[in-house]
């Protein structure tokens, strides 16, 4: 294959993943609003277009169409940076995400952009940038709400960023590597039972990695730098129009790619949890299709229960949250190293 040829090819998947990304951005707000109205007995949108299907699309035209205000005491550039930063980094770990089996014209993976075989290490490295466009936005605003709002979120992501990482040693202990793929295919062969959630015996490190992608992408219990409550808006309280909804749109996106990393290391990917007692399929678009069905049906229950816990739980105090980070899951996630060094030692 000529370079020209890859160039095009990639140009092509980056297209077509970013434009999906951004509508699943968009559906899962709108799925948010229909869970949580039904949790708390009501019905959620349901007035523009069948059963309110076409809301995300109103909402976007309406923070488009707002003014764009722009205070005089803010420091303009990082002002305008932090919420292009913000997105950015959570479009960019999608690249090395791989979402179906491997297949495509020659030398072209059609289901992932980019193969690297330290593609964890390239979502833990982006993800981690992402607390600067927070941080500036809560300096440059020249607001004491944003400011405290941006230190309560820098505080918390270090935090609860170490136990995260430490809490996916055990599964590239298991795998052996850092290549995405070929964790997701240490998982397949018995199906849910191969999973490191369960026959990986990687439930405890599961429970730390779903706590701390809470605390990571600012969600219910641990909402804290946009506790309305208390600081009004946090870090994108002086944020208006469409900067507010890259902001916006920067947590759902993180909270998919939370999504995605937790099917890849935990649930199994793309592969069936019935494994090889499905047997071979046939027909070659089926056998295309049907692992990308599995993998968005993993990501999508994994976004509900994100929903079920900002419906269900109430918001953290500070404290609290600092003490179950340190306390708790950072020792728990070390643990976890230690008996799966063991266990693999041993066996």
């Amino acid at each position: 294959m000529t370079i020209l040829a890859f160039i095009l090819w990639s140009l092509l998947k980056v297209a077509v993943v970013t434009v999906v990304l951004l509508m699943g951005i968009a559906y899962t707000v709108l799925l948010e609003r229909k869970l949580v109205g039904r949790i708390q007995n009501r019905w959620g949108p349901n007035r523009v277009g069948p059963f309110g299907l076409l809301q995300p699309l109103v909402d976007g035209a309406k923070s488009f169409l707002k003014e764009d205000l722009i205070p005089t005491a803010v420091y303009r550039p990082l002002y305008l940076l932090a919420p292009i930063l913000s997105l950015g980094c959570a479009l960019i770990s999608i690249a090395v995400i791989p979402f179906g089996a491997p297949m495509g014209p020659k030398g072209i993976d059609l289901f992932n952009i980019a193969n690297l075989n330290v593609g964890l290490l390239v979502i833990l490295g982006v993800t981690s940038v992402g607390v600067y466009g927070i941080a500036l936005a809560g300096w440059s605003s020249n607001n004491k709400y944003s400011l405290l709002g941006s230190l309560r979120s820098s505080a918390q992501l270090i935090s609860y960023e170490l136990a995260l990482g430490l809490s996916l040693v055990g599964v590239v202990l298991r795998a052996g590597s850092l290549n995405l793929r070929e964790i997701v295919e240490q998982q397949a062969q018995h199906g849910a039972l191969s999973w490191n959630l369960f026959g990986g015996l990687q439930c405890v490190a599961f429970f730390i990695y779903l706590m701390a992608a809470f605390a990571e992408t600012n969600r219910s219990p641990f909402d804290l730098p946009e506790a309305e409550s208390e600081l009004t808006g946090g870090y994108h309280t002086e944020y208006s129009s469409m900067k507010f909804a890259m902001f916006f749109m920067a947590e759902y996106g993180n909270m998919i790619n939370v999504g995605c990393v937790a099917t890849l290391l935990f649930l199994g990917g793309w592969t069936s949890p019935l494994g090889d007692l499905a047997g071979p399929i046939g027909n070659p678009i089926l056998a295309a299709l049907l692992p990308v069905f599995w993998f968005v049906a993993k990501v999508f229950c994994f976004l509900c229960l994100y929903v079920w816990v900002r419906g269900t739980l109430p918001r953290f105090r500070y404290d609290q949250l600092m003490n179950f980070g340190w306390r708790w899951l950072l020792p728990l996630a070390m643990l976890n190293i230690v008996g799966t060094s063991l266990w693999l030692a041993y066996r």
